[in-house]
């Protein structure tokens, strides 16, 4: 790997040396167990005190980017023997691979306009990573993240209105949101953004095929978020189960998992459905339509096959 210093550089020639190897690690240049030069040598080359060197080799070895062995020189630190330690896992060390990056980029003489620029193209030519849900009820948010996500075992975030606009909430996410809310994202969204919109199931969907429960048969209906309770209450009855056989359970109250056994029927939604007790009868009620996950899951196969 070639180095270079500039001594007329407002960063410091030690900052130089450590950000330089960094990068060579992460760029692959240098390569786990490969030998640096010796401090004796890097410091004639470029004409340096050999104690700015030997701090610039203490700083990356504290920080687990190389390994001294006595009597042999510095290696590029061998990653593998503890398959938990990896000097690259924390956000300390993202933000000085950037700051390795940008103070390279700069020395070479582009602008900070000109790197942002690249970034963003770059940034744009990479595939998603997670779905971004943008919903403002959040109980309704959190419901439609556990569906997506067992859908499609894809990543799934969400937000509210406010905080989709923020560039670095877009950033290598697809947005979703309901059909309802269709005019109100678009009005917050960037204008090149896309999202998918999803159609929600419609009654005769949810009851398609369901036996009304036995008159005496209690039907107990829980979830976090209270319009599922009120919605499942509508339907249920539409179906023709009597309104005094449902017990209607908020999930956010203590204890409300106390007497569900001895419930004939236990319906849910896809993210309360994951705190039932195991054993008991359960329904999961899904809010998205079954055409709009099967879009999502294209949609997720389509650029995973991609950039196989």
């Amino acid at each position: 790997m070639r180095l270079w210093l500039s001594k007329n550089s407002s960063v410091p020639l030690r900052e130089q040396l450590v950000r330089q190897i960094m990068f060579g690690v992460v760029s692959g240049d240098l390569k786990p167990g490969q030998r640096l030069p010796s401090t004796r040598e890097l410091a004639r080359r470029f004409r340096i005190h050999s104690n700015t060197v030997s701090a610039a080799f203490r700083d990356l070895e504290h920080a687990g980017w190389l390994e001294v062995r006595k009597g042999s020189g510095v290696y590029v630190r061998q990653l593998g023997d503890n398959p938990s330690e990896s000097p690259l896992d924390s956000s300390l060390e993202l933000d000085r691979l950037i700051n390795a990056f940008l103070t390279l980029a700069r020395g070479q003489g582009h602008t900070l306009a000109d790197v942002q620029a690249r970034l963003r193209h770059w940034l744009s030519l990479e595939p998603p990573d997670h779905f971004l849900v943008v919903e403002p009820d959040e109980g309704l948010r959190e419901i439609l993240m556990a569906e997506i996500a067992d859908a499609t075992s894809f990543r799934v975030e969400g937000c509210g209105y406010e905080e989709c606009a923020l560039p670095e909430r877009l950033t290598g996410g697809t947005v979703v949101a309901l059909y309802s809310k269709a005019e109100e994202v678009r009005r917050v969204l960037p204008p090149e953004v896309s999202p998918i919109f999803l159609h929600t199931r419609s009654i005769p969907e949810v009851l398609a095929g369901e036996k009304v429960p036995p008159r005496d048969a209690l039907v107990s209906v829980v979830s976090r978020w209270p319009m599922f309770l009120e919605w499942a209450r509508v339907f249920l009855v539409a179906a023709g189960v009597e309104a005094d056989a449902l017990d209607l359970r908020d999930a956010r109250e203590p204890g409300w998992e106390r007497g569900l056994r001895s419930s004939a029927h236990v319906i849910t939604d896809a993210l309360t459905a994951r705190q039932i007790p195991e054993g008991l009868r359960t329904r999961v009620y899904r809010v998205v339509a079954d055409s709009s996950l099967e879009e999502l899951r294209a949609f997720v196969e389509r650029f995973l096959t991609v950039n196989q």
